[in-house]
């Protein structure tokens, strides 16, 4: 018991570090408009819906402690900061447009959920 059959296949280490990183919510969209130009935070979240704040400063952080995004202070006043693709982070722009083109062929417009209206709630009165 204990042999791999000869059949049996293996995961990639490298593949499966890379498509769980960029396949973490929003990590992609923020590939993909970054792919676009430059941004600033503002920018990014507009460009983005239902990310927030948090959870995009934690994915501009890990894509750049992983080297693919750039982060940019431009000294004036007041002071800016710009996000962009490094090299690497430019790379992926082939993936970036065959997933695309997958999307565009094979998933349907209806399966795509449309920003879920906000729904407020009320206090009860006792």
């Amino acid at each position: 018991m204990g042999e791999r059959s000869a059949e049996t296949p293996e995961l990639c280490r490298r593949f499966h570090h890379a498509s769980e990183l960029i396949g973490r919510r929003w990590t992609g969209a923020i590939i993909f408009v970054l792919l676009a130009s430059r941004c600033r935070f503002a920018t990014l979240r507009a460009a983005i819906p239902d990310i927030t704040d948090r959870m995009l400063s934690e994915r501009l952080q890990e894509l750049e402690d992983e080297g693919i995004v750039e982060r940019t202070v431009v000294p004036e006043t007041p002071v800016r900061v710009e996000y962009a693709l490094t090299k690497k982070g430019r790379a992926l722009g082939d993936a970036i447009e065959a997933i695309t083109e997958w999307a565009h062929k094979w998933v349907e417009p209806e399966t795509v959920s449309p920003k879920p209206a906000v729904q407020t709630r009320r206090r009860r009165r006792a």
